[in-house]
């Protein structure tokens, strides 16, 4: 199994930075894809943007070019750079990863983000 913590969430003004970070333990070798995903009230969660073991990237269209995903050499953290927030972009965030050989994800407890107009 693979335990994610996520941390850096909080409330921050329109047009600001936040930075959002997980750590994985357990299994960690097994992990391919690490990804972020939100979910904002009274909507269904969405991927927010993921990264393959090899370093590709994926991203949300409302995301793009503000938001960076990245995870270090070792694949066991992954990261969320936010930039120029918006209030839209409030939601809880969680971390998920995919572990080869096993369907779905594996995911965090979740950070909430709140953006402020």
């Amino acid at each position: 199994q693979v335990q994610l913590v996520e941390s850096g969430g909080g409330l921050v003004q329109a047009g600001k930075s936040l930075g959002l970070s997980c750590a994985a333990s357990g299994t960690i070798f097994s992990i391919t894809t690490m990804a972020w995903y939100r979910q904002a009230p009274g909507k269904q969660r969405e991927l927010v943007a993921s990264i393959t073991s090899g370093g590709n990237t994926w991203y949300e269209d409302s995301v793009k070019g503000r938001f960076t995903i990245s995870r270090d050499n070792a694949k066991t953290t992954v990261y969320l750079q936010m930039n120029s927030l918006k209030p839209e972009d409030t939601a809880v965030y969680y971390c998920a990863v995919k572990r080869r050989w096993i369907t779905g994800w594996d995911w965090g407890q979740g950070t909430q983000v709140t953006v402020s107009s």
